[in-house]
């Protein structure tokens, strides 16, 4: 871009497209939520076939059609009364791995019932508390993130590492930031047996899943324990630490940064999995994700960080920003490796 513009079409059109893409949202919310996505999967079926299916009402089914054959997301024979999920669509709508992208839906429309508190916030300052999205935003983020670590925390996060998979297969003590569920926490557990593993979180509830799934799993390799890591003490040392998608959401994200530096071992990893942006917005400028997540950012990350009083880096600090602060707590090398998702990057933090 030479002046910084780009080709627009007519503005009319463009808001028409947001609107409707709000209302989509709900309506794969629906999809989802009614397993409709799942039976349709099964194959072609009428209204009421798909509505038998599911064990849900016609005349909703009817209409929430309706508004799949009119996005292009289902087919329809209208001589037959037929519609048909297209198996490319279905790929990315149902299933338990991580290209089912329809539990997304679930967290943007969460965020939406915090808007007016969120509008409180622009007016007064503050924010909307952690402790107003529980407990939803815990059980819909893990059901987003737990597709994402079974398909590709051990060889595609991990793995990229150089020596890392070697350290974890020999023994090494891990410890996880920001646990949530520990779904994390379990998976590598479950990989790496012979180290050993802890996550902290600030939920007791996800402790406690935690915990729960870990004793359910036979792994007596994990560990969840309650800890504001703004407090993390120096001892034990650890070999490795992790921080999924959760730095830039606390209140005091420096002195966490300075506190994991100084309870990893010198020839220990910090591996920190984040939001792939730049911290310049006319760096994120034609960045397709960029729009979704300043929202996210606007309706979680930065107003939970703020309603304590903390830093508010959001979810869109970038690397550039992500870099000095690492490099702020004593970390010298520091590389930033591509992950296998497109909105994700990998920070590898050495001492």
């Amino acid at each position: 871009m030479d002046d910084g513009l780009v080709a627009k079409r007519p503005f009319a059109e463009r808001l028409r497209d947001i609107y409707t893409g709000s209302m989509l949202t709900n309506m794969l919310h629906i999809g989802y939520e009614t397993g409709l996505f799942e039976a349709a999967a099964e194959g072609p079926a009428t209204c009421q076939e798909l509505a038998e299916r599911t064990n849900l009402t016609e005349r909703y089914v009817r209409e929430w059609l309706g508004a799949m054959v009119t996005a292009e997301i289902f087919d329809y024979r209208p001589e037959a009364g037929i519609f048909s999920l297209p198996e490319e669509h279905a790929a990315f709508l149902t299933g338990g791995s991580a290209r089912n992208l329809a539990p997304v839906s679930r967290i943007l429309n969460h965020f939406g019932k915090h808007v007016p508190g969120v509008i409180e916030s622009f007016r007064h300052g503050g924010g909307v508390p952690y402790s107003e999205y529980w407990p939803e935003f815990t059980c819909f983020s893990s059901d987003v993130w737990r597709r994402i670590y079974d398909n590709h925390l051990v060889d595609d996060f991990l793995g990229r590492v150089e020596g890392l998979h070697d350290r974890l297969n020999a023994g090494a003590d891990v410890l996880d930031i920001g646990s949530g569920d520990g779904h994390a926490i379990n998976v590598m557990a479950r990989a790496f047996p012979k180290s050993r593993f802890v996550g902290y979180d600030l939920s007791e509830a996800g402790v406690a899943a935690g915990n729960a799934a870990a004793e359910e799993e036979g792994l007596a390799n994990a560990r969840f324990e309650m800890m504001d890591v703004t407090r993390l003490p120096t001892e034990p040392k650890w070999d490795v630490i992790t921080a999924f998608d959760s730095i830039h959401d606390q209140f005091e994200p420096q002195r966490v940064l300075d506190n994991i530096r100084g309870a990893l071992k010198d020839d220990g990893y910090f591996l920190m999995i984040d939001f792939k942006f730049r911290s310049a917005i006319e760096d994120n400028i034609g960045n397709p994700f960029a729009p979704m997540h300043y929202g996210i950012s606007i309706l979680h990350c930065m107003t939970v960080s703020l309603a304590g009083g903390g830093a508010g880096l959001g979810t869109v600090w970038g690397i550039d920003k992500a870099t000095e602060m690492v490099k702020a707590a004593g970390f010298n090398q520091v590389e930033v490796l591509d992950s296998p998702r497109p909105q994700n990057c990998i920070y590898v933090c050495c001492p």
